[in-house]
């Protein structure tokens, strides 16, 4: 049991160490942003606007512009470990209420595209992989086309079809509850997971026609095993692990692509709050986003590298 358990333990304290590295190296080019922007950080936060002696004060005493770069670097740190993220210019919050009250909808957003990339996506690259002929050549051909589609204009056609034409969801808003919130973000999660499902499942077609191949299933085939048997136990565990990567890669990215959703959509989260942050030059918010969703895209890797583990424990060693 030892022998066992050390490598796993190892795997598991080595991609931990690799995810507090990772987010270190991140939090710190996140904050250098500022400090990059021509004419310096008070050219950025003041914007076109000509501060008043008070007013420029308090922005360099709230960003602690007067302290060497460093210090400021780990104060900042520091905050944002204890939660506070500082407060933006614009909104005259703090950021971290900012995001929290804004987090839900995105959060719903990811959720539900994701379960629609991982079921119809594994669904259709199966299906496909083990129907061949026309199945496959249908599930090619159409994810080829949603691939080309840009996300906006999904979302354009959703909207035209579905809520403008036959009425049948709703435009703008979240909703309330269990089946608001379905109800009101099955569009938007459906143009969030088009392209995705898509990819994945030209990804899964293609792992699981290259194990089918494989010598091993010849042999599960010749000692009389069932195809399902065969499918289930050779095929489909095997093909897991590069479907697995790219399922933790898209759902990832998504919190990033859900910027341009919630904008079409009119949806009052993450993304729609990151967009008006940067028009309106509210560093602190934008900040603010970026390490999140830095975050969010590690912690998911992290949790790919170890479910890898469970699929192949050799992995792990």
């Amino acid at each position: 049991m030892k022998s066992l358990l050390n490598p796993t333990v190892r795997f598991v304290l080595l991609r931990l160490a690799g995810l507090a590295a990772v987010l270190l190296v991140a939090s710190f080019l996140v904050y250098g942003l500022l400090y990059l922007v021509p004419g310096g950080p008070m050219a950025f936060l003041l914007g076109n606007r000509t501060g008043t002696p008070e007013q420029i004060a308090a922005i360099r005493a709230q960003y602690h512009l007067d302290d060497p770069f460093l210090v400021r670097y780990v104060s900042w740190l520091g905050d944002a470990l204890g939660g506070d993220l500082g407060r933006s210019l614009v909104y005259r919050q703090d950021v971290t209420t900012l995001l929290g009250t804004r987090a839900a909808t995105t959060l719903w957003l990811v959720a539900y595209s994701s379960l629609l990339i991982v079921v119809g996506g594994l669904a259709a690259g199966t299906l496909a992989a083990l129907r061949g002929g026309r199945t496959d050549a249908a599930v090619t051909g159409v994810s080829s086309v949603l691939l080309a589609t840009p996300v906006f204009v999904i979302g354009v056609v959703l909207v035209i079809v579905f809520a403008r034409g036959l009425g049948w969801f709703p435009v703008f808003g979240a909703g309330e509850g269990l089946w608001g919130r379905v109800h009101h973000l099955t569009l938007p999660a459906i143009t969030l997971a088009v392209g995705s499902a898509a990819y994945l499942a030209r990804i899964t077609r293609a792992s699981v026609r290259e194990e089918m191949g494989r010598e091993h299933v010849e042999t599960a085939r010749s000692r009389g095993l069932s195809e399902s048997r065969i499918v289930r136990r050779h095929v489909l565990r095997n093909a897991a692990v590069p479907v697995t990567t790219v399922i933790g890669l898209t759902v990832a990215g998504l919190l990033a692509g859900a910027v341009v959703v919630e904008n079409v959509f009119a949806l009052d989260g993450i993304g729609s709050l990151f967009v008006r942050a940067i028009m309106q030059r509210d560093f602190a918010v934008v900040q603010a986003v970026v390490l999140v969703l830095v975050a969010s895209f590690v912690v998911v890797n992290l949790v790919v590298d170890l479910f890898y583990s469970v699929l192949d424990p050799r992995m792990a060693r």
